[in-house]
């Protein structure tokens, strides 16, 4: 493996394989033959490292960027990456203008949000390229059923007036990790209604309509259209876990090192409130990491890691800045590795494993993994 940047020894880190990224891709790629893929790299891609996970999944084959906020956009601009990218949550005051010089696309869901887009293109000279969004039934983003014919009306005149170009029609599943829910029919032919209104109203057929999520993608063929905006997926975590992991790699290996090694009598209350009490004289184990670093307060006496060659259940309660492991009579010294989850290829538990045991999904467990934590890129090739 070669290492993207100096590697320094550090109480904690998140290496995130770009080999594991880039297969998951070409995975993706190939389960939507004929659609084109946007990769969605918003909240630091999915906490991976927004950067380098964007350039990975480019050389891997997705043709564009997906992005939350305007702001994260710039910050891949900045960084030289040119490929085309959407940011969709647009409030007032955004940074229009930057945005439409940095040649950054924008969602608009409702007529105020078109203003503002074509002020800023007034203003900067540049033609703004829109996707319309609709709300299916998500009852989230998106311009309602009742609400899109003014929408679409309200784009095209603005767009005879050359302040912006509708360029893709989109909207969003709620349920596509639900296998056969019924609300993914539905959705389907609400959104095959928006887009009948649109191209009625003039809307060039050569816009890119887009709704399939990660889930979608891999179960929903007839949803990919011209385009699939993949998200969870690309970090090899599975969108719809009940189905297996579709052969996608786990990018995220999480790891710290024992900053403190011990032995305690039997009887010793571990951690605030003495939630765990050790049964035995044994060895306490100290990891740097805490929930101000995304482990969750949860995970106390549930959450399971890999460490002294054995899973250990979390000792106690997780603290700001650390939590304690009973490694019991196994040899532990300062600097040994702990691992909090990876692929699974040493024993170690998985996202998925810690997502089950806290009640909740992989996007929030790699998400919340804090600033504290570096993140080192390194390529499996």
């Amino acid at each position: 493996m070669s290492f993207s940047t100096a590697h320094q020894v550090t109480p904690a880190e998140a290496r995130v394989d770009l080999a594991a990224i880039r297969h998951n891709v070409g995975l993706l790629a190939a389960n939507a033959p004929g659609a084109a893929m946007m990769a969605a790299v918003k909240a630091d891609a999915y906490g991976h490292g927004l950067v380098p996970v964007a350039r990975a999944c480019l050389e891997a084959g997705a043709s564009r960027l997906g992005t939350a906020f305007v702001r994260e956009a710039l910050a891949l601009r900045e960084a030289g990456v040119e490929a085309p990218i959407l940011s969709w949550i647009i409030t007032p005051g955004e940074p229009l203008d930057e945005a439409l010089l940095q040649d950054v696309e924008l969602s608009a869901s409702g007529s105020w949000v078109i203003d503002e887009i074509a002020a800023a293109a007034g203003r900067t000279g540049r033609t703004a390229r829109v996707h319309l969004k609709v709300d299916t039934g998500i009852s989230r983003g998106g311009a309602p059923m009742a609400e899109w014919p003014a929408l679409v009306e309200k784009a095209l005149a603005v767009q005879a007036g050359g302040g912006i170009e509708i360029t893709g029609i989109w909207s969003h599943f709620a349920c596509a990790d639900i296998p056969r829910h019924p609300s993914i029919d539905s959705q389907i032919s609400t959104f095959d209604e928006a887009l009948a209104v649109a191209d009625k109203a003039g809307v060039s057929s050569t816009v890119i309509r887009h709704i399939s999520n990660s889930a979608a993608t891999l179960t929903v063929p007839r949803a990919r259209y011209d385009m699939v905006r993949t998200g969870i997926a690309l970090y090899g975590l599975s969108p719809v876990p009940e189905l297996g992991d579709f052969g996608l790699r786990p990018a995220m290996t999480l790891t710290a090192r024992l900053a403190q090694a011990k032995r305690v009598p039997a009887g010793s209350g571990v951690s605030y409130g003495h939630l765990y009490v050790t049964e035995r004289e044994t060895t306490l184990g100290l990891v740097p990491l805490g929930y101000a670093d995304g482990i969750m307060r949860d995970a106390t006496n549930r959450a399971e890691v890999l460490a002294a060659g054995k899973r250990r259940t979390i000792a106690g309660r997780v603290c700001m800045d650390q939590f304690m492991l009973d490694l019991g009579d196994d040899p532990a010294a300062e600097g040994d590795e702990v691992i909090i989850f990876g692929p699974g290829d040493h024993g170690e538990p998985t996202c998925q494993e810690w997502a089950d045991s806290l009640g909740t999904i992989t996007h929030e467990i790699v998400t919340r993994i804090g600033s504290r934590v570096p993140r080192v890129h390194v390529d499996g090739r």
